[in-house]
């Protein structure tokens, strides 16, 4: 706690980043990762994600928020939930690798998958630009939420690496773009961080344009890939993954 804003936010995304490298670095061990198993990863990864929006963002965004606090944080979460929606189009646009399926769709999942960390570290470096600022209870919701994006990250590096290497792309080179999807996390981190400790007065708007963000994500592309594979484990997934992160953070906060 006696770090400055970006020095807990660099420490918080390294880690989330390394989620990120450890889903990827599966490559080299395994084959392939069962529907079943990576269904329930993916929407235990959901569940996390839709507690740490509500008890890491939107909640420290209500208290500390001017009134009319209702438009405040309305118009914050609407704007971050638009960022992914328009990304998600301009995505979909894309005609790279058109002369293979496969290949084009596990670019566009790179490119997703890249594109949706950046909001995602926006949102852990805004926590612990509030929690340099605040006291206990908002650092350990910043851990909290770290911890949560950092779950959710390791079925994440898998995404990206093993359609790579389903579609013949040597180990090595797939586990290194799979772990660089994480990495913008670190730099998008850093800039909500100090973002947030230059300006506290944006630190209501950050917190729910990252809660917005974070909700589209898990809305467009956590529980459509959990539930694909199975609706009973992706159900039971998003039910264990939310009640483990809202126990963390009653618990701890």
């Amino acid at each position: 706690m006696t770090l400055s804003g970006w020095q807990l936010a660099l420490l918080a995304t390294a880690f989330t980043y390394f989620m990120t490298a450890a889903g990827a670095a599966l490559v080299f061990v395994c084959k392939k990762v069962g529907k079943s198993a990576f269904s329930f990863m993916m929407a235990s990864a959901a569940g996390i994600m839709l507690a740490s929006t509500f008890f890491s963002l939107l909640l420290p965004a209500i208290e500390c928020s001017p009134d009319p606090v209702w438009a405040v944080l309305s118009l914050g979460f609407v704007l971050g939930g638009l960022l992914i929606i328009i990304t998600d189009i301009l995505i979909g646009k894309l005609r790279f690798f058109s002369e293979s399926a496969k290949l084009r769709g596990s670019a566009v999942m790179c490119i997703a998958v890249t594109m949706h960390n950046i909001p995602e570290g926006l949102a852990v470096g805004v926590a612990c630009g509030a929690a340099t600022a605040g006291n206990a209870t908002e650092f350990v919701a910043a851990l909290m939420l770290a911890v949560g994006i950092g779950i959710q990250n390791f079925p994440e590096g898998m995404c990206v690496a093993f359609p790579l290497r389903a579609n013949g792309m040597s180990r090595g080179k797939s586990f290194f773009i799979g772990q660089l999807s994480g990495a913008v996390e670190i730099a998008a981190g850093i800039i909500g961080a100090v973002a947030v400790s230059a300006a506290s007065g944006i630190l209501p708007w950050a917190l729910s344009f990252s809660a917005g963000a974070m909700l589209a994500v898990v809305g467009s592309e956590l529980i459509p890939e959990s539930f694909s594979s199975g609706k009973i484990q992706a159900t039971l997934g998003i039910i264990a993954g939310f009640v483990i992160m809202m126990v963390l953070d009653i618990a701890f906060g």
